[in-house]
């Protein structure tokens, strides 16, 4: 139960974050936020922690932790740099054949997908949890020491991991199109590892970080953002 609470208030906190309605600079308080979310302080300080792994929030000497912004040009370079990293990885386990427990698990987190999206109200916790699954998946398929340990170090920067810009659910029926596709990019890279086909696993791989790098520049636009019924993203200054 504390996982599933820890891992809402992330997607949330993480929304708020983006969305600007915790603005750069603003000091995040544990016990306001617990109430808040009406959950208790300990899943709340779990996901402020993970926040600031992923580099959304600073911490401050002496506890605690506030804000931060960031400049447009380093959000998508660092997403196509994600895009680069997990290509070379989908080519990677297609020319070198992957472990069958790795390619079975990936393919079971794309079911499990299927499952979230099959339901009117999106656990957007669930899917979180099985995309990163999947990317872990893919990540150790590869089979390269020297690239597995590339994508952790990426993945940990703001908005690089494949979850990072998940909704918190109030815009779900903008983001359920998108997340299909999605799910159909994980299975059409899967049939390329398996087929073999190391071009095709990594032209698929890098279109599928390049959904994230053109909704980072929509949420980033204020009109365009404002006619779907998203909130800019605050965080980001052009």
């Amino acid at each position: 139960m504390s996982k599933t609470l820890t891992e809402h208030a992330l997607i949330v906190l993480r929304q708020k974050i983006m969305s600007g309605t915790l603005v750069g600079g603003r000091r995040l308080y544990e016990v306001a936020l617990a109430e808040e979310l009406q959950i208790s302080r300990t899943p709340i300080r779990a996901a402020l922690s993970k926040l600031a792994e992923e580099g959304l929030l600073d911490r401050i000497h002496g506890g605690g932790f506030v804000v931060r912004r960031f400049d447009l040009r380093d959000v998508t370079d660092t997403i196509e740099l994600r895009g680069v990293l997990e290509g070379t990885a989908a080519r990677f386990a297609a020319e070198r054949g992957c472990d069958a427990e790795l390619l079975q698990g990936a393919w079971h987190a794309v079911q499990k997908i299927d499952v979230v999206l099959s339901d009117n109200n999106i656990d957007m916790s669930l899917y979180s949890k099985w995309n990163t699954i999947f990317h872990d998946h893919l990540r150790d398929a590869s089979g390269s020491k020297a690239l597995i340990r590339e994508l952790i170090r990426v993945t940990s920067l703001p908005f690089a991991a494949p979850s990072a810009f998940l909704d918190d659910g109030s815009q779900q029926a903008r983001f359920r199109a998108g997340l299909v596709v999605a799910n159909e990019q994980h299975r059409a890279i899967l049939e390329a590892i398996e087929a073999r086909q190391s071009g095709r696993a990594e032209s698929v791989m890098r279109e599928h970080a390049r959904a994230a790098h053109r909704n980072v520049k929509f949420l980033s636009t204020d009109v365009a953002a404002l006619r779907e019924g998203s909130a800019p993203l605050a965080i980001v200054s052009g």
